[in-house]
């Protein structure tokens, strides 16, 4: 497929077309990539394990580095949950279930709020589920002195960043959080997963004591979850990202310019399952990840679009408050120059 390079921009309706073309995932490269990821996560494992009769430093270094292949685990999970895994659904889902008891995150719960967030994302009018609670100046103004402090908190690095990951993916994630009214379900998809890592970790337990899973299970879990919040945050929480609300917000612009992307070199791209190019696949979500890259290869409009480097990523962890008035995010020391507001 060659490049196409229109004089005038495309709308993001206009785009949908195109990445329909990038939608069949490959049965064979699915497999393969997912035995590219399973296999050094679990060879990590073992030496981290194996370490632990060296030093349990170095037990934790490796554990430490297998969180990157956890993350990566779980974009394959993600896209079992937009359908863009396999061609059998059956099989994908149950890929997803399993792949689910490693990352600590329930398939049919995650599943279900997150395409919440794809249905919902950058709308004022439906915010809670799937997304990074993000208040409009006049919101903040009309809150309580204790109401901004509460969110000031919420929003402060330590909490989003140190705090929030442990907690989403090692408490909260044991219950079906937004949809704990929905049905049997998502129970089942909560419970299950819990029974099934009670089990994994009652194995690591009977066979290694305490210290494999507090030097290796937690270490992996709590750097590959806190990795992936900050995947997503910076992936939306970004200067001139995009938020609307009632006739005004339009689902497939505010998929395209309220999702960046975020430029990685090469290894972070692949242990990060390409899911920098967020925009793109908010766009189009059944996309397969490993995808991707082909489409901001032969389409520089999109791989032009809502850069974002680690080095400028850094700045959105001031960005706190969204300016309607501007139509971009502010931090709290602006919005206190400008309105007043403290």
């Amino acid at each position: 497929m060659t490049a196409d390079h229109p004089k005038t921009p495309r709308t993001a309706r206009e785009w949908l077309s195109i990445l329909a073309q990038y939608r069949e995932p490959s049965t064979w490269r699915s497999l393969f990539e997912l035995v590219a990821t399973l296999t050094p996560f679990l060879a990590l494992w073992v030496l981290a394990w194996m370490a632990l009769s060296v030093s349990p430093w170095l037990a934790l270094a490796l554990a430490a580095a297998n969180g990157l292949f956890l993350v990566r685990i779980f974009i394959i999970q993600h896209d079992c949950g937009h359908g863009a895994f396999l061609k059998n659904r059956q099989a994908q889902d149950w890929v997803g279930r399993v792949l689910g008891v490693l990352t600590l995150t329930p398939y049919a719960v995650w599943r279900r709020t997150h395409s919440i967030h794809h249905a919902h994302h950058g709308d004022l009018d439906h915010r809670g589920i799937g997304d990074v609670l993000t208040l409009t100046i006049a919101e903040y103004r009309a809150r309580s002195a204790f109401g901004r402090f509460l969110y000031r908190l919420y929003r402060h690095p330590f909490i989003l960043f140190v705090l929030g990951p442990s907690y989403l993916f090692i408490l909260q994630n044991r219950l079906p959080f937004g949809l704990m009214k929905s049905g049997w379900r998502y129970w089942t998809s909560a419970m299950g997963t819990n029974a099934m890592i009670g089990i994994a970790l009652g194995l690591i337990l009977w066979f290694g004591g305490l210290l494999p899973v507090l030097l290796i299970f937690l270490p992996t879990s709590v750097i590959a979850a806190t990795i992936g919040v900050w995947l997503f945050y910076v992936q939306h929480q970004f200067e001139e990202t995009h938020w609307s609300k009632g006739e005004d917000w339009q689902l497939h612009n505010a998929a395209l310019e309220g999702s960046s992307h975020y430029v990685l070199p090469q290894p972070l791209r692949w242990l990060s399952g390409n899911i920098g190019i967020h925009h793109v696949h908010h766009l189009y979500s059944r996309i397969p990840f490993y995808r991707l890259t082909e489409v901001i290869r032969e389409h520089r409009d999109l791989a032009e679009a809502q850069r974002l480097t680690i080095r400028e990523s850094l700045a959105t962890v001031k960005l706190n408050l969204w300016d309607e008035g501007q139509g971009r995010l502010m931090s709290f020391a602006e919005a206190r120059r400008r309105y007043g507001i403290a």
